[in-house]
């Protein structure tokens, strides 16, 4: 009679998928002690914040919650669980970012937001800022920078100061 051991085979591959996965986290989350990381992982974070709160809060002359999803759903056309992701990235995602926590996955999304943006909205506002308020909307030069910092970011991780350093340490 063969018996064959599933429970036993089970429990092996349940062990290999949970390695695999704290080896994703850790790869994720490590980042070395260095300042410059967390220089601009602050600087970007206090800088994506007050769009957050007008998204989420109507803080900052924001519109809130309920209207910036009626705009993004009913205005633009774009479906409520991908009109919900730059509130969350932007609100939380910033304070998250302040306190370097999971800081490649944030950045990530943070310039994943800002592509988005400036596709849908700001490419036809030409390159500039709009300082005169001479145009109708704002160019993309701020959304240029923005994506730097997240992709340094995505390289680099959280830096000195961070929770991810806390949690995982440098891999050095």
């Amino acid at each position: 009679m063969c018996h064959s051991n599933k429970g036993e085979e089970r429990s092996e591959d349940l062990k290999e998928d949970t390695e695999m996965i704290g080896e994703f986290v850790y790869g994720l989350m490590q980042t070395e002690g260095d300042i410059l990381p967390t220089i601009l992982r602050v600087a970007l974070g206090i800088v994506i914040f007050p769009h957050g709160a007008q998204k989420l809060l109507g803080w900052f002359g924001g519109d809130g919650y309920r209207a910036t999803m009626d705009y993004f759903t009913k205005g633009m056309g774009i479906p409520a669980l991908f009109a919900i992701l730059p509130i969350i990235v932007e609100f939380f995602g910033s304070l998250a970012l302040i306190l370097g926590l999971v800081t490649r996955l944030v950045a990530l999304g943070i310039a994943v937001d800002m592509l988005v943006a400036v596709w849908t909205v700001h490419r036809h506002n030409g390159f500039f800022m709009n300082w005169e308020g001479e145009k109708e909307g704002e160019g993309f030069e701020f959304h240029i920078l923005v994506v730097a910092i997240a992709v340094a970011l995505v390289i680099g991780g959280g830096g000195v100061l961070s929770v991810d350093l806390a949690l995982y340490g440098s891999p050095f």
